[in-house]
């Protein structure tokens, strides 16, 4: 089984660890937070940072990567220095992921049609830039090699784009974000199947990545703004412009839709619906954290399945199991 781990979530800093429970290992998403905080965090989740097999940013942004570098030299420090998966655009295009590349194992990140052998999902080539009808619009698994339990195991890639790690694989997918690239995830557990959606950082659900999202348990879904409340909220007209685009962030209603619309088609596809369905990337000026939740909640009543609703939060540890 897999447990989900929100360090942090919002524009001040990401960070997120999906453990693999079985085995106490576990993979890093994004680190735009403190060693202080990661630290904090990790031990109040139970989690060992020692632990940690690979690390995966989804963007170049500094909210996703600023705390990377100081975080990878103290887990050297504990003799643990797990590779960096990163997209060469996004190292290129910062300076923090450019130093971390200079002293550390940062390794290419791509998708590649990294989907196709996934759990019902060999036929999935999408095109990356292609938005799902659900959410485009005005207003907007095959066997892995795992280590036995309580050993860890070598990251190594599994297919186009994948990696396999931890007891886990990983599958990239394609985001729609203004960054030099863009990814969010598909964690499958190895042993028994289990999977992790995650998904922040876009301004549409790609066809890609609304395919990995099926068939979850766990879904974190960017819930970003509510339209009302960033149209009358005291950003500059450009960069609410930015946010609302198709490039920017998910609002309440995308998630909403979309969250809706994967229930819907898993059910029709006899697969599993999610049990609990996490809120990222709440903004702390253009949404709240209560209205994040509801819109969710609403669209899962809506379509017959009672999950649990979680947000991930800025300042505050998250944890879905």
């Amino acid at each position: 089984m897999l447990a989900l781990h929100v360090l942090a979530s919002g524009s001040s800093g990401n960070a997120a660890v999906i453990e693999n429970t079985a085995t106490g290992a576990g993979v890093l998403i994004d680190c735009g937070i403190c060693k202080r905080d990661f630290l904090n965090r990790c031990d109040e989740a139970g989690f060992d940072p020692g632990r940690i097999q690979a690390m995966f940013v989804t963007h170049e942004h500094g909210d996703h990567v600023k705390g990377l570098g100081v975080v990878l030299r103290g887990l050297a420090k504990i003799g643990n220095v797990p590779p960096v998966f990163a997209a060469g655009a996004c190292t290129a295009n910062s300076s923090a992921l450019s130093k971390v590349a200079e002293a550390f194992d940062v390794r290419e990140l791509t998708t590649a049609c990294a989907l196709a052998g996934s759990r019902d999902m060999a036929s999935a080539a999408f095109d990356d830039a292609t938005p799902h009808a659900a959410i485009a619009g005005p207003g907007h698994g095959s066997a892995t090699h795992a280590a036995p339990a309580g050993q860890d195991s070598a990251p190594h890639t599994a297919g186009p784009g994948a990696v396999e790690t931890a007891g886990m694989r990983i599958v990239p997918f394609a985001t729609s974000h203004d960054a030099a690239a863009s990814f969010g995830f598909r964690i499958e557990d190895a042993a028994d199947g289990d999977a992790v959606g995650y998904l922040t950082d876009s301004g549409i659900v790609t066809a890609q990545a609304h395919a990995a999202l099926r068939d979850v348990r766990i879904l974190a879904l960017e819930s970003n703004h509510d339209p009302k409340m960033l149209a009358a909220g005291p950003y500059p007209y450009v960069i609410k412009q930015r946010i609302a685009s198709n490039s920017g962030h998910l609002s309440n209603g995308q998630a909403a839709a979309e969250l809706g619309t994967l229930v819907a088609e898993s059910r029709a596809a006899g697969q599993r619906l999610p049990q609990t369905v996490v809120a990222m990337h709440v903004s702390q000026n253009n949404n709240d954290y209560s209205l994040a939740r509801r819109s969710l909640e609403a669209a899962l009543g809506d379509a017959g399945c009672y999950a649990e609703t979680l947000c991930g939060y800025q300042a505050r540890l998250t944890t879905a199991r």
